[in-house]
């Protein structure tokens, strides 16, 4: 059975948390960050650390069958691979900054200049609206881009705004991108032993959303406590050797858990707990 070969982000801000996630899927991981391939024979996988930016041009052409890189990285690319399944980490926004006061709509980028990382990203966002402007590519921190003359306006990810601020620069106009990690493959194709690998990672992603509750509550409250708690195929339910209760079971939503517990306190349940859950199949 040949190997399933699958591209990491050997550094950045998703490098890590993929990692971590494959790990927790049951997949051997590198020890040393500068270990540049790993074979896990018993998982029928093979791993290889690239560089982000890299990853979408690797899967696209088919070197590699699968990969996890950002979705802004995979769209800025321009390869023929495929998001099969967002990963729910990495999350960012890309938005456009220009000079305090300067510009409060998209459209107001008519016939200027814009910096970036992400050519295609934002020249396809342009295209989409019908403006015209030209996109300049610079790698690394755009903020400086305006005062140096390079560029009337930039567009590059926002967390809390603070480093545009310090630079005299504001955010406006919509949202051009909302990125986060995701899976990819080769446009169209989904190579051998990919069901078995999505089953695990997805597994994790369900067990990191969801807790496992247990509580006991008197029978005659039974149909309440299940309307709150109905689980995933439905919770399960035994009775207890004190006469007119029963213990239930069910897997609830991480958020909001705390108030489910108050919710199920208050017509009655008693010994309710919270557990972790590492992984599951659905």
């Amino acid at each position: 059975m040949s190997l399933l070969r699958i591209a990491v982000p050997n550094k950045g801000s998703l490098s890590q948390s993929a990692s971590d996630i494959l790990r927790e899927s049951g997949y051997r991981q590198r020890d040393d960050a500068k270990q540049l391939t790993l074979t896990d024979s018993e998982n029928s996988v093979e791993f290889f650390y690239l560089r982000p930016r890299d990853i979408a041009l690797y899967v696209g052409e088919g070197t590699l069958d699968l990969g996890i890189t950002g979705r802004d990285l995979l769209l800025d690319s321009g390869a023929a691979a495929d998001e099969v399944r967002a990963l729910g980490f990495g999350r960012s926004r890309f938005r456009f900054a220009g000079p305090t006061g300067r510009f409060s709509d998209v459209a107001d980028l008519a016939g200027t200049r814009i910096a970036t990382s992400y050519v295609g990203v934002v020249t396809a966002f342009l295209a989409e609206r019908g403006i015209d402007a030209e996109v300049v590519r610079l790698d690394g921190a755009v903020e400086s881009s305006i005062q140096l003359g390079v560029a009337d306006a930039v567009a590059d990810v926002v967390e809390t705004g603070s480093t545009l601020r310090a630079a005299g620069l504001e955010v406006f106009g919509e949202t051009i991108l909302e990125s986060e990690a995701v899976l990819i493959t080769r446009a169209g194709h989904l190579p051998d032993g990919f069901e078995v690998f999505r089953r695990r990672v997805e597994g994790v992603l369900v067990a990191r959303s969801y807790v496992m509750m247990d509580y006991d509550i008197a029978e005659a409250h039974v149909s309440e406590a299940v309307a709150l708690t109905p689980g995933i195929e439905g919770p399960t339910i035994a009775p207890l050797h004190r006469e007119g209760w029963v213990a239930v079971r069910a897997m609830v939503p991480r958020d909001g858990s705390q108030r489910l517990m108050d919710e199920l306190y208050e017509i009655g349940a008693r010994g309710i707990l919270l557990t972790d859950i590492h992984a599951c199949r659905l």
